[in-house]
């Protein structure tokens, strides 16, 4: 079997690893002319990374990410709603990590060529259509004239997906919930643990801040940062095609970074140290009826893209690829093994899509902020413990990260 793989962003590269892993023969077809590590930073949660670890990463990822420690919730005037343990440190038995988009990437890409062999990524192939019968599948890319043919095509191309948008013609843009998202990182001094991750305010102001690697200097860190501001309505245009390399406007952002105040870190400080950073539109897509048609199926963004709440996008690419790899595997008829795999994931994901439309488990902020506007003195005079764990624990669960999930054993 061949398997087809379009896109080399992480849930291409993960899927090719997984495939290997599997005994499953791909290649990877990308229409950059080069891979750049962009965008800045990402959480990875246990769920995740127990499916890294099992492909032999978790060394890799240590050299170039943050073992994450603790999550703080707070108001946007500094309150702290909830603070809990992450990763080894909550009993998991593999980390979380923190760590830059683009590293983790670069983490994929090169064990890829390594395992692979060089050739495996094709660069500057722009898949332009597919072609499918009962024996194989043909991938149309912009430069060749002739398809290359294959078992499976897996569309790992993101939330502009050419593969999505043939298969559903009328689909439309993305959809935009107002929210405009600045987001950069600079070197910075520690703050709370030096591994801790804060998220401050709801949908209409929100400020996160982390760790994403150690500093040049003893008590520094590579600092993420994302200011995320209702400017727009729910369902309006995109104001901009997203794109993880736009750069943001500094004088628009300075207009609301103000809107925050925090006792952990000197948050302005750290946005006026920022050389550069980049402004991305908060969109998402409607959760689809079916992901695979014969020979062809979606796999990532393509397939489930998602607002940036609970730290679930790239985790549920790799969750895909685990699940798509191993029906692959077990299935001799190509297309059974993609219904498989949608049976199997289709659901969960579109459960999380919408999840996150409501604040995912940072909704718990919004309530607060909702019957506490101007701060509170104590947090049980505003929301009960119970009703804080009901929302955290029920997206974990929702999403497949829950400690009972994670440490589960494996079939």
């Amino acid at each position: 079997m061949k398997i087809i793989i379009v896109g080399a962003g992480i849930g291409g590269l993960i899927t090719a690893l997984r495939l290997h892993h599997e005994g499953v023969d791909c290649e990877v077809y990308e229409q950059g002319e080069q891979i750049r590590e962009l965008g800045i930073g990402i959480n990875v949660l246990p769920h995740a990374v127990k499916e890294l670890a099992a492909l032999g990463l978790l060394d890799r990822l240590d050299e170039v990410a943050i073992r994450t420690r603790e999550l703080c919730y707070a108001h946007r005037l500094g309150h702290e709603i909830l603070r809990k343990p992450c990763g080894t440190d909550a009993g998991f038995t593999v980390p979380q990590f923190s760590l830059h988009r683009g590293r983790l990437q670069g983490v994929l890409l090169r064990a890829v060529r390594e395992r692979l062999g060089a050739d495996a990524v094709r660069l500057g192939h722009r898949l332009v259509g597919f072609g499918q019968d009962a024996g194989e599948v043909r991938a149309r890319f912009s430069h060749k004239q002739e398809p290359v043919r294959g078992d499976v095509l897996v569309a790992a191309d993101g939330i502009h997906s050419t593969v999505r948008s043939i298969l559903f013609p009328d689909e439309g843009p993305p959809r935009w919930n107002g929210v405009m998202m600045w987001r950069g990182a600079a070197e910075w001094p520690e703050f709370g643990t030096g591994r801790s991750v804060l998220v401050a305010g709801g949908t209409a102001a929100k400020l996160v801040v982390y760790p994403i690697a150690e500093g040049s200097s003893p008590g520094t860190k590579l600092t993420n940062w994302a200011v995320c501001i209702l400017t727009g309505q729910d369902g309006d245009p995109p104001p901009a095609r997203q794109d993880w390399s736009r750069r943001g406007d500094r004088a628009e952002l300075a207009r609301h970074v103000d809107r925050f105040r925090t006792p952990l870190l000197d948050h302005a400080g750290l946005v006026a140290a920022t050389p550069e950073f980049f402004e991305f539109p908060m969109c998402d897509r409607d959760p689809l009826p079916f992901w695979s048609r014969g020979r062809v199926t979606l796999l990532g963004d393509a397939a489930h893209p998602m607002y940036p709440m609970g730290s679930n996008g790239a985790g549920q690419a790799i969750l895909d690829a685990t699940s798509l790899g191993g029906h692959l595997a077990r299935h001799a008829d190509p297309a059974e093994a993609l219904l498989a795999y949608q049976d199997d994931r289709l659901a969960a994901t579109s459960e999380v899509v919408l999840r996150n439309r409501v604040g995912g488990p940072e909704s718990v902020i919004d309530e607060v902020e909702r019957r506490a506007p101007e701060g509170f003195s104590r947090i049980e005079d505003v929301i009960t413990a119970a009703e804080l764990e009901d929302v955290v624990s029920g997206y974990a669960k929702a999403s497949g990260a829950s400690r009972e999930q994670v440490d589960r054993p494996g079939p």
